[in-house]
This record gives C-alpha cells, structure tokens and sequence, in this order.
C-alpha cells in the first residue's frame, strides 16, 4: 500500500493544476478588454460575468487538483474523474467566454437564437454532470479514511456546502434565471458554497500542519463547519423566500452571525498553524549543521 504520509497537495495532478491557470489566463484577458472597452456588449452580454465565472471555475478546480489525491479513488477511477473534470472544465469556458463575446448570455439567453438557446440548454446538461462527479468524488470523502483526519473532516463539510450550492445551481437551471421573488437571488448561495471548497479545507489544512490534537481539531472543524452549513442553509432558505440575503432581518443577521463564528475558528486554527511554524523554525536554528 502508497504511504499515505507521502502524499501531498496536487500530486499527480499536473493538468488540472494546467487546466486552472488557463482559467486564470482567460479572466486576466478578459479583465484587460474591460479595462479598454466596458464590460457590455450588446444585446446581453457582460464581460464582467465571464471574468468572475472563468476566475471562479479555475479556483474550483484547482482546488479539486488539491484534494483528488487524498481520495481513496484508485488510478483508473482516479484518472477518468480528471479526464471528465478537464472536457467539462474546458467546455464551460469556451461557452462563457465566446458566448458573452459575443454579446448572449450563455445560460439565459432572451435575445439569442435557436442554437444559442440549445447552447443554453447544453451548458444546463453538462453542469449536472459536474453534480455527478462531485457525487461520487463526496462519497470517497465520506468512507472510513486513511488520510489525516483533520483534513479529510473539512473536506466533508466541504462537500455538505457544495451540495447545498449544486441545490441553488439546479434551482436556477429550472427557473432559467439567477432571481427569484422580488429580491431573492440564488447566484449568493452558488457561489459562497462552492468556496467551502477552499475555505473550509485551508482551515484543515492548517490544522494537519499543526498537527493540533485529534479532539481540539475535530471541536474546531465541527463548530466552525457546523456554523458554515447553518449559514447557507439560512441563506437558502432566504432566497427562496424571494428576499435579499442582504438587508437587515433576522435570518440574514442569524446567517451573518454564524459566518463570523465560522471565521473565528477559522482564524484560531491558522494562528495554531502559525505557532506550530515557529516552533519548528525554532528548534531547527538551534540544531547544529
């Protein structure tokens, strides 16, 4: 069996790690067109639109790049994933970023023709495959695993935020729209649960560094990934009450508040990350050479 000590972060996964800088590659491109020409382009294009999707998606997926190699996928199962990851991923920025060049939206389209409403339809299509492959990627994460516990813990929550986020982004498929009600908006809930991804697994990242103990690790990630999935879960409930998760209510001021408890674990396990860093610098000066 592979020494589960010696993997690490992105290993063997050298074209999705590629994949994600052309994501970062585009939305710079796109970033500087703005920047010289505006980001509308008539009858329904934004520029703007495209710049956060390409730059969003490439931040997905290297993330993903991160944390494959602690699946427990073996190398075909684990190779075939990347493949389809790689095509779907390649997929969603040509259509988003040809597609807003060309002034349709490349999801809604009103002003577009046939084929860019079956572009739409298409683009609705493999979006739910990526819901299957981040099923069964979910499902790896929640067997028993072999991997340091902290880390695979925030992975899990992870992935209770990205289902969550899938929810809103099927919801918007249906709807064929981003907006519901009067001030409900189902693109908040989209985006901020698909960034557990890297929000959440940083915090167990620091943790694993740290290498805190096995109870105070699991109490943080607990606390903190408890009051995450609360917060969204409260933010979805909002939007489909057809409400702006952005004024001053109740349930916003609730879900607010559950992200500030969030954050103040989150800050306590980089300051332990930080403090076991400085341990180790210590004691290796003071070892002679």
């Amino acid at each position: 069996m592979e020494n589960v000590r010696s993997i690490k972060l992105f290993q063997g996964e050298k074209w999705l790690v590629i994949t994600a800088i052309i994501g970062f590659l585009l939305a710079t491109g796109i970033a500087i067109f703005i920047l010289f020409n505006g980001p509308i382009v008539e009858p329904e294009g934004n520029l703007e639109n495209a710049f956060s999707f390409n730059a969003a998606v490439a931040i997905f997926i290297l993330t993903i790049a991160a944390i494959l190699p602690f699946s427990q996928l073996n190398d075909l199962r684990k190779k075939r994933m990347r493949q389809y990851f790689i095509f779907i991923i390649s997929y969603f920025y040509l259509v988003e970023t040809i597609q807003h060049f060309r002034g349709i939206n490349p999801r809604f389209s009103r002003a577009g023709s046939i084929i860019d409403m079956i572009i739409g339809i298409s683009f609705g299509i493999v979006s739910l495959l990526i819901v299957v492959l981040l099923i069964q990627l979910m499902i790896q994460f929640f067997r028993k695993s072999i991997h340091n516990e902290h880390f695979i813990l925030s992975i899990r929550y992870s992935f209770i935020s990205i289902m969550l986020a899938l929810i809103a982004g099927i919801w918007m498929i249906v709807i064929q729209d981003r907006y519901f009600g009067t001030y409900g908006n189902f693109i908040v809930l989209h985006g901020l649960g698909f960034h557990a991804l890297q929000v959440l697994v940083l915090q167990g990242w620091f943790l694993m560094k740290a290498k805190v103990h096995k109870r105070k690790g699991n109490m943080l990630l607990h606390i903190g990934g408890s009051a995450w999935i609360i917060s969204m879960c409260l933010i979805g409930f909002q939007t489909v009450l057809g409400e702006s998760i952005f004024q001053m209510t109740l349930i916003p001021v609730i879900s607010g508040f559950m992200l500030v408890v969030w954050l103040i674990t989150a800050f306590y396990s980089f300051w332990m990350f930080m403090k076991a860093r400085r341990i180790f610098l210590t004691v290796n000066k003071s070892v002679p050479k």
